[in-house]
């Protein structure tokens, strides 16, 4: 498949991009990837880009978006942090993504076993890291009612892994009125994920309104 050009991208809907991408991952789950020719993406993508989504996801090194959608060189962005939240940084990253070089969906990506969930879920702290587990901690706190019961029960740290994907999609559409406004037009969607690390199935969650 060719890397995606300005007409790919303008003909494509919040619908039919996120369409795309549940057909990567499906390819993926089943050892069905694509045939990739990398130095012709190279040059291909060189003289500018045309992505179709942007990712807010995890570091975690086994979610990495291209791969386990299937993706080509400059079909998306990937935000990267632990336990995918989101800052200004991350927020003013989003807006250039999807205002100015024209994606048409924003997903965030969390992951089954999360490290930094877990981590927020016993209360760790350790210098800059204290900082980034507090905003995890909410979804902890919606979840559990408290704000550190510790990670040995698997299932909680699954019920914070996707209440915080819930929070930070809601987040993400409340505090940039740049993406608020583009999905009030029906141009961008914001949709919430986890990744199954045993499986590798992506499960989709719900879209910001």
């Amino acid at each position: 498949m060719p890397v995606p050009t300005k007409i790919d991208q303008g003909a494509l809907t919040p619908r039919t991009a996120l369409a795309r991408l549940r057909a990567g991952n499906e390819r993926f789950v089943t050892g069905k990837q694509l045939d990739r020719d990398w130095a012709g993406e190279v040059a291909a993508t060189s003289g500018g880009q045309f992505p179709v989504a942007a990712f807010v996801g995890c570091i975690d090194s086994r979610v990495p978006p291209e791969i386990v959608f299937d993706l080509s060189l400059g079909e998306v962005f990937a935000a990267r942090t632990a336990g995918n939240v989101v800052d200004d940084d991350v927020l003013g990253s989003l807006e250039f993504a999807a205002a100015v070089a024209g994606v048409k969906v924003i997903v965030v990506l969390g992951h089954t076993a999360c490290g930094a969930v877990k981590g927020a879920c016993d209360g760790v702290e350790l210098e800059h890291l204290t900082g980034l587990l507090a905003k995890i901690t909410p979804a902890v706190e919606d979840v559990s009612g408290e704000t550190a019961p510790g990670s040995g029960d698997a299932e909680l740290v699954t019920k914070v892994v996707e209440r915080h994907v819930e929070r930070t999609v809601a987040m993400i559409t409340d505090q940039s009125q740049t993406l608020r406004s583009l999905v009030e037009q029906g141009r961008l969607a914001v949709v919430g994920a986890v990744y199954n690390l045993e499986s590798g199935t992506v499960t989709w969650g719900d879209s910001a309104h």
